[in-house]
């Protein structure tokens, strides 16, 4: 009787056992053998502005996106060359006009088809003035938008517009479909063609999306993803650890070693677009005089502030970085490199210590530590220079109205293309709005608006390597860094893959 009793004890356990190891396994996983859930947790530092890319121009904004819209062209990350996602493919018949076919049988998630129609409304919708679409810029060469027929568009400029399909390319000349945008609020419900579709946004909390089943190029293999707002880069390094987000981006270089040592985490680190640079007040004295720019460059040891970044920085002469179109790696043996020789004889013959100037930053911590260097080897070059911080708002509209003597600036570059960096920054159409640096030079003004205004690619290259050049000469804007874009990620998470401008599409990750 002791033995049938033992027998049977032993068998209820064995089936308890195995009925735990299938719960297990098919509520959540784990790594001792049962499936990996499909889905996906991202932590976000903030919040989403809105879910429409007509109305917004933030890079939180776009995470999110990207997963839901898609534009004409896209960006390779591997070649970055421009190459056609909705678009079948393009010719332009003349220098201002843009035929554009489209691939066929594709749908928005509301189930209305993605024709010429839904082009021309999004584009001229994105230029109407009265939408007061915060990246209009983007298009505003455009002059026209006609429909030939049901999958043939036609774009019309003024000029030409050699950037054309760097802006096409842009997160925020996604397409969107026409009858969502006029029956609802595209900014808190969004309808793309995208692998995945909105399900929910909870404000301030997080954005969770599905996959979207009848997706064109296959549904992706991911049943569903969360954008989770984790305000604090620690707590959100915690969840990481923990399993409870699979995916972080844009690592703090002071974070990375604790990052690059947690055992369930992989590390990618790549190249980027973005650039950092140390940029003077054009129109006030000295930084006006041309040897005080060039002592200021040659005092400043950008390879020792580089090593700080723990590998998250290039150095480069060069303003035009090495993954943006227009660059030439001779550009980097322009300009002026650390001398301190040179940078002490130079203050000392124009008397430029003489003066007190003053370093205006934003008070982030990647903008303050490069001040402090930069501070600190100004100094012992003999210049007389005081930091003033303030918060980035305020900063902005400070260096709008030109009220600082030197600063720090970067630009993210997300078309990844030099006309549109030289242009905005430092073309004297954009005194007083976004060339910051109140930089005016009738030569460079003339090289940036040939790169913009010539559909030959090899043309615009070499005109912006002689502008990127002319510009590094003048030390107008001193690199201190080309950026190096992060992510951190679950091993569990396979396929992921961010591109040099720091975006990435989750359509082609799994977890294991």
């Amino acid at each position: 009787m002791k033995k049938w009793l033992a027998v049977l004890l032993t068998a209820m356990l064995a089936l308890a056992a195995g009925c735990s190891s299938n719960a297990g396994g098919s509520s959540g996983g784990s790594a001792s053998g049962g499936d990996v859930p499909q889905e996906l947790t991202y932590a976000s530092t903030s919040d989403i502005v809105g879910l429409s890319p007509i109305g917004t121009n933030d890079s939180v904004s776009s995470r999110v996106i990207e997963q839901v819209y898609e534009t004409l062209f896209v960006r390779n990350p591997e070649t970055m060359e421009v190459e056609p996602k909705l678009a079948e493919s393009y010719e332009t018949p003349d220098e201002n006009t843009w035929v554009i076919k489209l691939k066929e049988d594709i749908q928005f998630t509301d189930g209305t088809p993605l024709n010429a129609e839904a082009v021309k409304y999004t584009f001229d919708k994105f230029r109407d003035p009265e939408t007061a679409a915060p990246r209009a810029s983007l298009l505003e060469p455009i002059s026209e938008v006609n429909v030939v027929d049901e999958f043939t568009v036609e774009i019309k400029t003024e000029k030409p517009y050699g950037a054309m399909l760097a802006a096409l390319s842009h997160t925020n000349a996604s397409i969107v479909s026409p009858e969502a945008d006029q029956s609802q609020d595209l900014m808190k419900e969004p309808v793309g063609t995208g692998p995945f579709k909105f399900v929910s946004w909870t404000q301030g909390d997080q954005v969770v999306l599905e996959k979207n089943a009848d997706y064109w190029q296959g549904e992706p293999s991911l049943e569903k993803v969360t954008f989770k707002v984790v305000p604090e880069v620690n707590t959100a390094i915690s969840m990481l650890q923990t399993g409870d987000v699979q995916f972080i981006d844009g690592i703090p270089s002071d974070q990375l070693k604790r990052v690059e040592s947690l055992d369930n985490v992989e590390v990618t680190k790549n190249e980027g677009t973005p650039m950092y640079y140390m940029g003077f007040n054009m129109e006030r004295e000295p930084m006006k005089d041309l040897e005080f720019r060039q002592a200021a460059a040659y005092a400043l040891d950008r390879e020792a502030y580089v090593n700080k970044l723990n590998g998250l920085g290039v150095e480069g002469n060069s303003v035009i970085g090495p993954k943006v179109f227009g660059f030439d790696e001779s550009a980097n043996e322009s300009g002026y490199s650390y001398d301190f020789e040179k940078a002490k004889e130079l203050v000392e013959a124009n008397g430029y210590g003489e003066e007190q100037l003053t370093i205006l930053t934003a008070n982030t911590e990647a903008y303050m530590m490069m001040a402090e260097i930069a501070q600190s080897q100004l100094t012992e070059a003999g210049f007389n220079v005081e930091i003033e911080s303030m918060e980035w708002g305020t900063f902005l509209d400070t260096t709008k109205e030109g009220n600082f003597d030197i600063t720090f600036m970067g630009w993210s570059n997300s078309t990844a293309d030099g006309s549109e960096l030289l242009y905005p920054n430092f073309h004297s159409d954009n005194i007083d709005s976004s060339n910051k640096v109140n930089y005016s030079n009738p030569e460079f003004d003339a090289l940036v608006d040939e790169s913009r205004q010539n559909v030959d690619q090899e043309v615009r290259q070499q005109k912006l390597d002689e502008a990127n050049k002319l510009l590094v000469e003048d030390a107008t804007a001193v690199i201190m860094h080309h950026g190096v874009v992060t992510a951190a990620y679950d091993k569990s998470v396979k396929g992921l893959e961010v591109d040099p401008t720091g975006q990435w599409s989750l359509y082609n990750v799994s977890r294991e």
